[in-house]
């Protein structure tokens, strides 16, 4: 992955704390170094700006030097990047073709759900991608929930506490979850992906920035998910974001989320409705995308027949 393209992430990351309602995080001396060493190897290839009049203003406000404990501040609000690695991603572990073999011992939800997670959060594969002092995740929940969410994968916050949407996005899906009268733990949240995919780091630095994962992680991933999903038995599944769709409906099927969000569709035996994902609210504050997605909602309280009050009907019109 190109410099710039590090640089970009970095400003989509910037602008997703922003969003989140973070004003100001601290960092090193040996990461400001590392930016500052990203900014001129930038320069020095493209003999040109940084980027955008917009991103370069946030690197230099990422690398300039701070008394004390120097903060970056918070990317101003402005339309975010799309940041897409190809695959195979550069510096990053090849993904085997075959899928994860997984044999659970008999027993009740609760005896192949721990096996499970023992499997997943110790297989080769998954540990090999991730970097020390971080953490595979696994899905949480209940195992007899109706509803299960699914993401498409870890971020940072969810890679320290190895726990899925524990983030801002996460925070908001709980919030979610309370307006359709439930609790974070009657329901099941997980992830296609089990770590969170790499970006490449200068010097073995921190990860900033996220990107999406590619088909070949997500497919290597799927037979976990299946096995969460024979073990739940859910009702519905709810898949938010356009990554975790074209990850259970098949890449190449759709071009935009609004395509697809809001219709029955299925994954394996389950029925499946798509949604925008959490983080689509924290970028868009209007009424009419909280009730684009509360309207999926809706429909999901409906088929596991969950009550439905008249002021639950009416939030955000």
């Amino acid at each position: 992955m190109s410099t710039r393209s590090q640089l970009l992430a970095l400003n989509d990351e910037l602008r997703r704390l922003k969003a989140g309602g973070q004003r100001a995080i601290s960092v090193t001396d040996e990461s400001l170094d590392q930016l500052r060493a990203m900014v001129r190897t930038e320069s020095d290839e493209a003999r040109a700006p940084v980027t955008s009049p917009a991103v370069a203003a946030e690197v230099a406000v990422a690398v300039t030097p701070r008394p004390s404990a120097p903060p970056i501040a918070a990317a101003p609000s402005a339309p975010a990047p799309v940041v897409r690695a190809a695959a195979p991603v550069p510096g990053v572990a090849p993904i085997p073709t075959e899928p994860p073999a997984i044999d659970l011992p008999e027993g009740d939800k609760a005896v192949r759900w721990a096996a499970l997670r023992e499997l997943v959060v110790n297989h080769p594969v998954c540990r090999a991608h991730i970097r020390p002092g971080k953490q595979v995740v696994f899905g949480v929940g209940s195992l007899d929930a109706p509803i299960f969410f699914c993401g498409e994968a870890p971020g940072a916050d969810e890679e320290v506490q190895g726990e899925p949407f524990v983030g801002p996005a996460g925070q908001l899906l709980t919030r979610m979850i309370q307006g359709m009268g439930l609790k974070r733990e009657q329901v099941y949240i997980g992830n296609i992906m089990n770590w969170r995919p790499e970006m490449p780091t200068v010097h073995g630095g921190a990860q900033v920035g996220n990107r999406p994962p590619t088909p070949e992680e997500m497919n290597f991933c799927l037979p976990f998910l299946r096995t969460q999903l024979a073990i739940v038995q859910p009702q519905v599944i709810v898949a938010l974001g356009k990554t975790a769709a074209e990850g259970l409906l098949g890449h190449g099927t759709f071009k935009a989320v609004g395509e697809v969000r809001g219709r029955w569709r299925t994954f394996g035996s389950w029925p499946l409705i798509v949604t925008y994902h959490p983080s689509y609210i924290l970028r868009n504050q209007s009424n009419s995308s909280k009730r684009a997605i509360w309207e999926d909602l809706l429909k999901v309280m409906e088929r596991v027949a969950l009550p439905i009050s008249d002021k639950q009907r009416n939030y955000f019109l």
